[in-house]
């Protein structure tokens, strides 16, 4: 009898097993397909920043080693690079693009350099090609960070498939969501062999980490609505802080750049199946975020100030949209008591550290553009929760305060 239930069990769970492997193969070749390339070239993750941290580590980055990053990102991408010993270094950002200033990169590289992180910074591409030439002049990789930019362009090619390997996060509000989640693709064959060796040493996620964020997507799916934006975001930035949720940082990520507990994690049976259903209407998703994006240009440009650039080497997917104020907090909690669902997103160099910078090599008073971006930006959003109706009603805000936008627009800008 024993051994028939042992039999049982194990049949359960090679039934479990290929179950998970049919499924992660299905969502592989599916982002293959949309990218245009082979799904042996795809791996996957349960945040992003994993999946850097895997290519990072197959590309035999090492302690003391140099990265270059733009000094206008989020916090866990040096922490990444802090996690294998490097050393990331910070770059100057250009002032339309908020991507890195290319004629001030070179300057930056040494001979300790070894990969350059060329970022889509809100679904806007780097100049890649001019980037892509220094590293080669160089010996450098590129890595392209496309957690904003899944769906965009560069030059006609979609954004990921130009530098050596690219890494994007599926996370909340990002062009197409799973909840959390990271993909990598890379364009070199052998390297992409070394990123599947890595990425198959990280454990699964567990039971509970497909059920917790089971229901987060629901929650998100099915109960949250633009009039309580507010205190969502309170309860859930509270509960991911303290370890009750996945949120977009586990509690310590933003303490200090030593990796947290379970950071190492490949991706989630959850993740693929909600990554199938997004992209199977993620044109649809795209086409809605251009044409918010389209009406927010349209009223900036109404108040005279300058809309949102938009290069002709790439085509932009608008992931939030940008724009700056004089008095970050007051203009936030003007838009909560209008019930107006504005972000922060980036709002220091290495978002959200405003405090204790240097614990992730970045000196305070470097990089004075990036700072004063990072304190003065809010962002309005895009996604399919935000409905025309609902886009409208938050031009009519802006409209309202448009004194105060054009103030802060002059001095500024």
């Amino acid at each position: 009898m024993d051994k028939n239930i042992f039999k049982i069990k194990k049949h359960i769970l090679n039934l479990c097993k290929y179950n998970f492997l049919l499924i992660q193969k299905k969502y592989k070749k599916a982002i293959a397909e949309y990218l245009n390339v082979d799904s042996t070239q795809i791996s996957l993750y349960w945040r992003g920043r994993v999946g850097l941290y895997c290519i990072l580590k197959a590309m035999d980055v090492q302690p003391n080693d140099e990265v270059i990053l733009p000094a206008f990102t989020c916090v866990v991408v040096p922490s990444a690079i802090k996690y294998l010993g490097a050393k990331p270094i910070y770059t100057a950002i250009d002032p339309t693009t908020y991507n890195i200033d290319i004629k001030k990169l070179e300057d930056k590289i040494t001979l300790k350099t070894k990969v350059i992180l060329a970022q889509n910074t809100f679904g806007l591409s780097s100049d890649l090609d001019p980037i892509l030439a220094l590293g080669k002049k160089h010996g450098i990789k590129v890595i392209e960070d496309c957690a904003h930019g899944f769906g965009g362009s560069y030059r006609e090619r979609k954004n990921g498939t130009s530098a050596t390997a690219a890494f994007f996060s599926s996370q909340w509000n990002k062009p197409f969501s799973t909840g959390i989640g990271g993909i990598v693709l890379c364009n070199d064959l052998v390297l992409a062999k070394k990123i599947q060796t890595v990425q198959e040493s990280l454990e699964s996620p567990s039971f509970k980490d497909e059920i917790m964020l089971a229901t987060q997507i629901f929650i998100r799916k099915n109960i949250l609505r633009p009039s309580i934006y507010w205190a969502a975001l309170k309860v859930y930035r509270w509960a991911s802080q303290h370890g009750f949720i996945s949120g977009s940082s586990d509690a310590g990520e933003l303490e200090n750049a030593i990796m947290p507990p379970n950071y190492l994690k490949a991706g989630a049976n959850i993740q693929a199946k909600k990554g199938l259903e997004a992209l199977q209407h993620f044109g649809k998703n795209l086409a809605h975020r251009k044409e918010v994006a389209t009406l927010y240009n349209n009223a900036f440009a109404r108040l005279n100030i300058e809309p949102v650039y938009c290069s002709e080497y790439a085509t932009h997917t608008f992931i939030k949209f940008p724009f700056l104020v004089k008095d970050q907090e007051a203009f936030l909690k003007l838009a909560q008591q209008n019930q107006i669902p504005l972000g922060d997103w980036l709002n220091s160099p290495i978002h959200p550290i405003r405090k204790n910078l240097e614990r992730w090599d970045y000196d305070e008073g470097s990089f004075p553009l990036s700072e004063k971006i990072g304190y003065h930006i809010l962002n309005l959003p895009t996604d399919e929760s935000i409905p025309i109706k609902e886009a409208k009603r938050i031009i009519l805000f802006l409209e309202k305060n448009k004194d105060e936008l054009v103030r802060s627009w002059k001095e500024l800008s």
